[in-house]
């Protein structure tokens, strides 16, 4: 039950507006991007959606039920974002859109020669001489995300400046939309090199470290120790790993601490602090703000709703 960051709501089009009552589009025309608002007033099912460059797409209203990829059908929800490259049909599902609760989403089409240069520009900036380099891309084996706070505010500036009148708007979505397609890299890398690291710690440097943190998770981790173990200066490091994955070593290290908390809380019948420091904290109150801004409730009230969903 991960913390949802909603985006701001965008206005319903007005019912004299709605042309059709299934995936109503209103769209924004931009140099390098296309920003498209879909509502959906009615049950529909098996419809697909098609679109000629990269998409990046997030819920604002409702549900859907998506298929892409062959892969199993799954729930897509406000607070959550998906990316499709270019000419990849969705197939979607509206079992719950009705005329008073409809679905809206947001979807961001993205020129990809505008992408072909922002994974350039990662090469030639994101990449020190380490050694070792980084195989920047946009991959599409992790491609429904639960939007984190970073994403989630670009992705409400992009919607803000694509449906202004401001005469300076496509310099504006230039400098966010960069930065929203750096972060989503940023992010896919992460997801690869943390699921690689328990099976492949010395095929890199970043491996190493990623294992070494997973390995001590329990006890207390150090920048400098781990900057020693990439055998980097304890500044070279910090700036190395947060151009690599977007966040602070520290960051990293606190986000994999919630997620063993979460899954005790729901098997331990342990107290909070014991949960706490079975974690690698050393202050419960820190852990409980740190899980409360995570997952937006208490680890007590996590704990409470999860007993109750397998009820």
């Amino acid at each position: 039950m991960p913390a949802k960051r909603y985006l701001q709501p965008v206005a319903l089009t007005h019912p004299e507006r709605i042309q059709t009552l299934v995936e109503n589009r209103r769209v924004f025309n931009l140099d390098h991007c296309e920003l498209n608002i879909y509502e959906s007033y009615q049950q529909a099912y098996r419809i697909p959606l098609t679109f000629p460059d990269f998409v990046i797409t997030s819920m604002l209203r409702g549900k859907k039920i998506m298929h892409i990829f062959g892969d199993p059908a799954f729930e897509y929800l406000p607070g959550e974002t998906v990316i499709v490259p270019a000419g990849q049909t969705m197939v979607i599902d509206f079992p719950e859109a009705e005329f008073q609760n409809p679905t809206q989403c947001i979807a961001i089409t993205v020129d990809g020669h505008y992408v072909r240069n922002t994974i350039q520009y990662l090469d030639e900036y994101y990449q020190e001489d380490l050694g070792e380099k980084t195989a920047w891309a946009l991959r599409f084996n992790q491609y429904h995300f639960d939007n984190e706070a970073e994403i989630t505010q670009i992705i409400n500036k992009l919607v803000r400046i694509c449906s202004s009148g401001d005469v300076a708007k496509n310099i504006y979505a230039d400098l966010n939309l960069k930065e929203l397609l750096i972060r989503l890299i940023q992010s896919q890398h992460l997801f690869k090199v943390r699921a690689e690291a328990d099976h492949y710690d010395n095929q890199s440097r970043l491996h190493f470290v990623l294992h070494y943190i997973h390995q001590h998770l329990t006890e207390k981790i150090a920048v400098d120790t781990l900057s020693r173990k990439a055998y980097l200066s304890r500044n070279k490091f910090f700036k190395w790993f947060k151009d690599q994955f977007g966040i602070t070593p520290l960051d990293y290290v606190n986000r994999e601490r919630i997620f063993l908390a979460k899954q005790l809380l729901c098997v331990n019948r342990g107290s909070i602090t014991d949960i706490s420091f079975q974690c690698g904290f050393s202050d419960v109150n820190y852990f409980v703000r740190l899980f409360r801004k995570s997952e937006g409730i208490t680890p007590g009230a996590y704990r409470a709703a999860m007993l109750e969903g397998v009820r």
